[in-house]
């Protein structure tokens, strides 16, 4: 993906990381829509951001995707870039299917379901054009397990997968996937991210982040240097260490 001249769809990104990319991507002559479900939050990022459009969509509903994904295109005919951004980070207790079931429903709804919706209401389109980008997001926790949140960590890990997956189906097509790993960053995707010491500042992983696409634009992952820690526990040999570390830092541990 280039850093610039693209037209872009963010959907789930009206804070947090979602929004901080959207508004740093429009800065560098990209035209960017942002997608969430609250109209009025919306309207307000579309104001306070010139250059930034926006559509109404819920990534945990099927119709909602296509029905954005048909309005974006309409609007957006030259639409090369899809980032499919949104997604849910929640506690879980394993111990009683009251402590975990409805929410791993839903987090397998909003953080794999959505994605696979996404591509499939934009796939035809972006092949039609002569360079195109799917980025999906999947997390360190892709690599390395926390303990309070194990829906989230499977989800982040089939987004891993999925994502060389369909790449090695587009080889030879004009789309290419591209896989943002972002590690904890300072953001409210859970209560205490916001103000961890342990976690990223969002400018400072936003910052990185766009240097790496500009720097490597063909790259297959993108991962600052604070992920590698989680995500080449593995291949390192020191992968036991690396959770324990990981948890041991984590508020929500018990």
């Amino acid at each position: 993906m280039n850093i610039s001249g693209n037209t872009i769809f963010i959907p789930g990104a009206t804070s947090g990381i979602g929004l901080a990319l959207a508004q740093r991507l429009a800065e560098r002559g990209n035209t960017v829509i942002v997608g969430g479900r609250r109209t009025a939050l919306l309207e307000r990022i579309a104001a306070e951001n010139p250059g930034i459009h926006a559509v109404r969509i819920d990534t945990a509903d099927a119709d909602s995707i296509r029905d954005a994904a048909r309005d974006v295109i309409a609007a957006h005919p030259d639409l090369n870039v899809v980032v499919a951004m949104a997604g849910i980070m929640r506690a879980e207790d394993w111990t009683t299917p009251s402590g975990f079931l409805e929410t791993a429903e839903a987090t397998v709804t909003t953080n794999l379901l959505g994605p696979i919706r996404l591509i499939a209401a934009f796939i035809e389109h972006l092949q039609a054009q002569d360079d195109a980008t799917i980025v999906t997001v999947s997390s360190g926790l892709a690599f390395a397990p926390l303990r309070a949140t194990p829906t989230y960590n499977a989800t982040k890990a089939a987004i891993h997968m999925l994502s060389e997956s369909v790449r090695l189906q587009l080889a030879g097509t004009s789309v290419s996937v591209q896989e943002l790993e972002p590690p904890a960053v300072r953001t409210e995707l859970m209560p205490g991210h916001e103000t961890s010491e342990n976690a990223m500042p969002l400018d400072d992983f936003v910052s990185e982040v766009m240097g790496l696409i500009e720097s490597q634009p063909d790259a297959t992952e993108i991962q600052v240097e604070r992920v590698k820690f989680l995500r080449y526990g593995e291949a390192r040999g020191d992968y036991p260490q690396v959770v324990a570390a990981l948890n041991a830092a984590d508020p929500h541990n018990r």
